[in-house]
């Protein structure tokens, strides 16, 4: 069935168009603030910007408080003035950008926010500063249009998620009974491309790993000693031949055992994606794929489980010829994980097969980095089903059911400890460049995204 597509009510419209440069004015002054978590230099401009989304909320007339973790801080907003009935909802977003280096290949500065072809260039444009305004403007257009909001409200932005939002889950736990709510709802993420607004239905785990192989007590003479000692570089490099079988499945055994299949009705939708796989190749400069056999490219990206080599270091790398035994090898290795693959589960499988591939002749070690569970939205129920008649009244077209190949933990930790279902509609587009130079949003998708999620609320009112 056709959904009805419906305008967005014309007093929330005539305010978000009357405003709409004080809004760009507003974002371009958040996105000057160099919020980078991860730098100890710019700790006063994290907090900065924790005092900049305090004001604004503190503006709107949200009760607004700033909480000290061990980290940076988090700033959490509360509305709930709606009227009786009316379910309470969790928006979450992250003032912390990403380092802005190097920086000379910004085509303009990464904190002066510059509009070039119809995208706001900066760093946090996308990621996430611009996806967070454009929620705090949709709240305001209510206020300022109607005087209160058809649902209550909270909002919750951390200044940690570039750097793995360690204290998040503990501060969620600490403040569970306020924090309790219908619905979160996140935008921080991408559309399936331009003009088709997308609702993201999973994201996969990860577990990371550093393996190093330890031979002779140092480096050595390969014409001395070569052929008679192991060498710690073929033995890493057995090791990772060892990870998957001749046609690309992994083959560390238990991996697959716990992986539980998306729905055929899910698959059959990712099937009737536009996706150009010939354009795929060509972007990427590669004239073939791989990948676990029996799957889209799509399905090899959002819901099949990978383990991949993203670093290797052993001996002689310089100019010219060193002939060199290495004594040590080291490898960077993560498995991207979908449901219900556990990462503690995980790493003891890969420790164990890599211990087992390990030839005599050197020491193995596995060193687990970092870990994150799998998402998975169960896509029935009024909260998408107003998400979806919301996108299409600001796109003019229903939404598509997308995937995502990387992770948000965050977002297993709202799930786990609120209880509650967690709506991920971003307004991001493909090619990005979330952590690079030259990050952008398109001012097309910061407008419609501001005119969804005000029309979101009303969707989820009660009718």
């Amino acid at each position: 069935m056709t959904m009805t597509i419906n305008p967005l009510d014309s007093a929330l419209e005539a305010w978000l168009s009357n405003n709409d440069q004080r809004l760009h004015d507003d974002l371009f002054e958040f996105l000057r603030i160099p919020s980078v978590s991860a730098n100890s230099a710019h700790k006063a401009d994290v907090a900065r910007a924790a005092d900049w989304v305090h004001a604004h909320l503190a503006r709107l007339g949200f009760t607004t408080e700033t909480i000290a973790t061990p980290g940076h801080p988090v700033v959490l907003g509360e509305w709930r003035k709606a009227p009786k009935g009316a379910p309470t909802v969790l928006v979450y977003g992250h003032y912390d950008v990403q380092p802005a280096e190097p920086l000379e290949l910004w085509t303009s500065p990464a904190f002066e926010p510059t509009i070039r072809d119809g995208n706001i260039y900066a760093r946090g444009s996308v990621d996430d500063k611009g996806q967070l305004w454009l929620h705090i403007a949709a709240i305001e257009a209510h206020l300022a249009a109607r005087g209160t909001l058809p649902v209550n409200l909270i909002v919750l932005a951390e200044g940690e998620e570039e750097v793995g939002s360690d204290n998040l889950a503990p501060f969620i736990e600490q403040h569970r009974a306020r924090l309790q709510c219908e619905a979160v709802v996140i935008s921080d993420s991408t559309m399936f491309a331009p003009g088709i607004p997308s609702i993201l239905s999973s994201l996969r785990g990860l577990a990371y790993f550093e393996i190093n192989v330890t031979g002779p007590n140092s480096d050595l003479h390969s014409g001395m000693y070569g052929g008679a000692v192991v060498n710690p570089a073929t033995a890493l490099a057995r090791i990772i031949a060892s990870f998957h079988d001749a046609n690309g499945k992994v083959a560390i055994p238990g991996f697959y055992d716990a992986v539980r299949p998306f729905p055929d009705a899910v698959r059959a939708q990712m099937k009737q994606l536009p996706f150009d796989e010939l354009d795929f190749k060509k972007q990427l400069a590669v004239d073939a794929l791989g990948g676990e056999p029996g799957y889209t490219t799509l399905e090899k990206l959002w819901t099949r489980p990978t383990c991949e080599v993203n670093g290797l270091l052993s001996g002689y790398t310089g100019e010219g010829a060193k002939t060199v035994l290495p004594g040590t090898s080291m490898a960077k290795v993560s498995c991207r994980l979908v449901p219900d693959q556990d990462p503690e589960t995980t790493r003891t499988l890969v420790e164990a097969h890599v211990r087992a591939a390990a030839p005599a002749g050197v020491t193995v070690t596995v060193t687990a980095l970092h870990g994150g569970h799998p998402w998975r939205a169960e896509l029935e129920g009024p909260v998408f089903d107003a998400a979806a008649r919301a996108l299409a009244t600001a796109f003019g077209r229903e939404p598509v059911i997308i995937g995502e190949g990387g992770s948000i933990p965050v977002v297993n930790d709202f799930a786990r400890i609120l209880k509650a279902p967690v709506l991920l509609v971003g307004f991001g587009l493909p090619g990005e460049n979330a952590h690079a130079p030259d990050e952008w949003i398109s001012q097309d998708n910061f407008r419609r995204g501001m005119r969804a999620i005000a029309a979101l609320w009303d969707e989820m009112a009660p009718k």
